[in-house]
């Protein structure tokens, strides 16, 4: 088992899912974790699951005013932080003609304007040498019906994480960014989704993913660490876990 003895961290969009498993990986290896969510079933499970052991806050990442008062309480509560994981993301599948500007906003004010603000807030107390990581998407890389409005939202993402590795490089902090393909969640990423859609949306995955089957959380969760704590001559890449949607691999007939 990996330790992260004595380190500090901060999830975002951690109470299932992804972010989950991040979280439940640092707590095994020893780390301090404060995780938040918005969904107050989801956030009572974690804390049914999770116990004592980590701190779970409610934190709308869309709202800037819930993102300063998340600054507050992780300067009260942890201190100083070794890891920003910035996984917070809402998805729906929208073709072109469905999309509102509710929706697109919605979109952007969580996986774009959110996640640029946490960063930028929580920045600061971020210790030296530490690291940023923020969740993608294999979206960003060609084109997906129903997915146009989230793509460029995770795309815009990606070009922040390169900014942010250059802005904060003259204190050793890492940028760098995990970008999923087809992952098993309840959800599977897609909000409001209906059951028969959502298990259509999951066959394609595995029908065009070239591993022929879609990935874990727990698969996700060691990209992410690995890119905080081991890639420590790595900053502003992007790391698919995608079964190799996203490299253009062809499976061999059989």
């Amino acid at each position: 088992m990996k330790s992260y003895a004595g380190k500090k961290a901060v999830v975002t969009g951690g109470t299932h899912g992804m972010g989950l498993a991040t979280v439940k990986a640092l707590l095994d290896g020893g780390a301090e974790v404060l995780l938040t969510g918005r969904n107050e079933r989801n956030l009572e499970a974690a804390r049914r699951e999770l116990g004592l052991g980590a701190h779970v806050v409610r934190s709308d990442a869309g709202s800037i005013a819930d993102i300063d008062a998340l600054r507050a309480i992780v300067k009260d509560r942890l201190g100083v932080i070794d890891l920003l994981f910035v996984n917070a993301g809402v998805a729906s599948l929208e073709r072109l003609d469905e999309v509102t500007e509710a929706s697109y906003d919605v979109t952007f004010a969580v996986n774009t304007k959110g996640a640029f603000f946490t960063v930028q807030r929580l920045a600061p107390l971020i210790r030296d040498g530490g690291a940023v990581v923020v969740t993608t998407s294999i979206a960003n890389e060609g084109g997906h019906p129903g997915m146009s409005v989230y793509a460029g939202s995770k795309a815009a993402l990606r070009a922040f994480a390169q900014g942010f590795a250059a802005e904060l490089l003259p204190r050793r902090i890492r940028v760098n960014a995990v970008s999923p393909g087809f992952i098993k969640t309840p959800t599977m990423g897609v909000a409001g989704a209906s059951a028969e859609a959502l298990a259509a949306f999951e066959q394609e995955g595995r029908e065009i993913t070239p591993m022929k089957r879609i990935g874990t959380p727990e698969e996700v969760a060691r990209a992410a660490l690995f890119l905080a704590f081991d890639a420590t001559f790595t900053t502003g890449v992007e790391l698919p876990v995608d079964g190799g949607l996203g490299q253009g691999i062809t499976a061999p007939h059989a």
